[in-house]
């Protein structure tokens, strides 16, 4: 299945291995050993397909959960981070299902003053200095206000803690900082956020199925080696949450790996020649691979998905900005929550 540039199969291949490296495949190259312009493939020439099914069941049915928030009705999302390639993605996506944009937004002491056009809204941005002052004043304006956040990393934490403070819920779509006082940030606030390294739908859908298969069967890849590797535009410094979050799984499948392990492949050349990266997805693309060999080497078993561009992830933002404005105006009592309860909800676009 493809989509949005999001490559998944329903079948895991059950083979022995030909080559001892690893790449990853696309849908528009074919297959070499690593060094030489293009992939490898583990797959031999003979190989068994045993289906697996993993399912995840909803927490409410679609009658209960009732239906979304109307786009557009009332919601104002203010985009921090808006002069970077996702920030514009959001807005884009936002202003497409009718969500109001805010014409303000966060950026570095560099950017304070800079004004950003989007889907023909400017939008000014605000430095580091009385930040407080400005979302206050924001959210006075718009009391449906959500802010999404996609800054940097350092950032994370402070611009929680700003946000806690002034009251303002908030989708969390940046990735690093301190996630264990992120989390206690927001629950000493008692507001409302979405927290979530990944928010393209589709893959988080994968992550879930990992987890559950992690629950049910703990230890099943006891004693398998694992490889990962993961490539990113250059201008992504941490290794991926995503990655991270599907090592997990592994290990709770028995797996013994260290997430230092993780291959990060940012240089644009090896990207297009040996990743398969297509040239003009260099600057936005997303591609993982994790491969697992059993101890004697007879059995492999490789997980993959590709994601070229950002509207997958701005997407589910949107998506999440709906969720959460639901969940606000119900008066949950629950208010932390992440992209599985967003699919969970079943009301996406």
């Amino acid at each position: 299945m493809a989509a949005n540039g999001l490559m998944t199969a329903s079948n895991v291949f059950l083979h022995r291995p030909v080559h001892s490296q690893f790449s990853f495949s696309s849908r528009t190259s074919q297959m070499a050993p690593l060094g030489v312009k293009g992939r490898v493939s583990f797959i031999g020439n003979v190989k068994r397909c045993f289906p697996v099914v993993l399912s995840m069941a909803k927490s409410e049915t679609f009658e209960e959960a009732g239906k979304s928030v109307a786009p557009g009705n009332g919601i104002s999302i203010m985009v921090n981070g808006c002069s970077g390639k996702m920030g514009k993605a959001v807005i884009k996506a936002a202003d497409s299902a009718g969500v109001k944009i805010v014409p303000t937004s966060f950026g570095s002491a560099e950017e304070a003053g800079q004004r950003v056009e989007v889907c023909g809204k400017e939008i000014l941005v605000h430095g580091p200095t009385e930040r407080e002052k400005v979302l206050s004043s924001v959210f006075e304006k718009y009391p449906e206000l959500i802010v999404v956040d996609y800054t940097i990393p350092s950032a994370v934490n402070d611009n929680a803690e700003l946000y806690g403070k002034v009251g303002v819920p908030f989708v969390m779509g940046t990735t690093g900082g301190d996630r264990t006082r992120l989390y206690k940030t927001v629950e000493e606030s008692k507001i409302y956020a979405v927290i979530s390294p990944q928010m393209g739908k589709q893959v988080v859908a994968f992550l879930a199925a990992m987890e559950i298969m992690s629950e049910q069967f703990p230890g099943a890849f006891a004693g398998y080696s694992l490889e990962v590797m993961e490539s990113h535009q250059a201008s992504k410094l941490d290794a991926s949450g995503t990655a991270k979050a599907v090592i997990s799984c592994f290990q709770k499948l028995g797996v013994s790996y260290d997430v230092d392990q993780i291959q990060l492949i940012r240089d644009p050349k090896q990207q297009i020649e040996v990743v398969g990266v297509p040239e003009e997805h260099v600057l936005g693309h997303a591609f993982h691979l994790y491969h697992l060999t059993s101890p004697d080497k007879t059995v492999s078993f490789e997980f993959q998905h590709n994601v070229c561009g950002r509207s997958i992830y701005a997407e589910g933002t949107v998506d999440a900005v709906l969720f959460l404005a639901k969940k606000i105006r119900s008066k949950a009592e629950k208010r932390i929550y992440n992209m599985i309860d967003v699919l969970r909800e079943g009301n996406m676009r």
